[in-house]
């Protein structure tokens, strides 16, 4: 009567233990919680990574609550000038759509992608992930200001 009684305790114990997956969690450092991103499987522009700020020159940038329509306005310019061509609003073309983007990725991490393409591909995981996932066709460096590509950022906010 014991050992079943035992082999469900094991068991039950067992299938908690081995519970989980590939979610975010939190790992304390020194008193502080960092986010750590745990296995992270899939095309790495439906990958989650909101705490790179990758390479370049942009180091901190804030958004404001509310989008800046004028900006936003500027911003879809540029982007049908200088984007369009690669990158489709809502679907994958030759590069990623930038819909949704600021929820997979940290807003400095999309200045330095338009602004320093060349170095992000070279230095930045996700960059090189996204360099295979489309098939090696590097993002060209269409050599906007900080202040066209942080309009073209707020406009992405607004798809």
């Amino acid at each position: 009567m014991r050992k079943p009684i035992k082999l469900v305790a094991i068991i039950a114990i067992a299938s908690v233990f081995s519970c989980g997956g590939n979610e975010k969690k939190e790992e304390s450092t020194y008193g502080k919680k960092t986010p750590v991103i745990t296995e992270n499987k899939g095309p790495a522009s439906e990958r989650v990574d909101l705490t790179s700020k990758g390479v370049g020159p942009v180091t901190s940038l804030t958004l404001d609550a509310e989008i800046d329509q004028d900006m936003a306005a500027h911003g879809m310019d540029v982007y049908n000038k200088m984007c369009l061509a690669c990158h489709k609003i809502d679907k994958k073309f030759i590069g990623p759509a930038p819909t949704g983007i600021l929820e997979r990725r940290t807003p400095e991490w999309v200045m330095n992608m338009i602004l320093n393409p060349e170095q992000m591909v070279k230095e930045d995981p996700l960059a090189k992930d996204l360099l295979m996932e489309f098939n090696g066709a590097p993002m060209a460096n269409q050599n906007l200001s900080e202040e066209d590509a942080r309009a073209v950022l707020e406009y992405f906010r607004t798809l």
